[in-house]
């Protein structure tokens, strides 16, 4: 798991949030959740989110503008969930709080 800009802090701290959206609205609003003290865990695909390459490149390729502005503060997982072992981990962690 990778942590960038984590916020700690705030009105929703101790609130985690498993973030499964791929395009503008649900990774914006999970965003703002984050902003307010949220942990937010962006679970992604193994071919990665559909907007990763969304904008210019930043400086590495695969976290391009819009990538990288949507999903700041957050914690990301790679999990692929047509696998019986990744939805289990999902189902388990993300109910239980244990983390991912």
């Amino acid at each position: 798991m990778q942590s960038s800009s984590v916020h700690t802090g705030g009105m929703l701290t101790g609130i985690r949030i498993v973030d499964m959206t791929p395009i503008v609205f649900g990774p914006c609003a999970t965003e703002i959740l984050a902003d307010l003290g949220a942990e937010v865990i962006k679970v992604e695909a193994p071919g990665g989110d559909m907007m990763r390459n969304s904008g210019a490149p930043v400086q590495t390729e695969g976290m391009g503008a819009c990538h990288m502005t949507l999903n700041r503060g957050k914690k990301s997982v790679v999990l692929d969930l047509k696998k019986e072992d990744d939805l289990e981990t999902i189902r388990d962690r993300s109910l239980s709080g244990t983390g991912m």
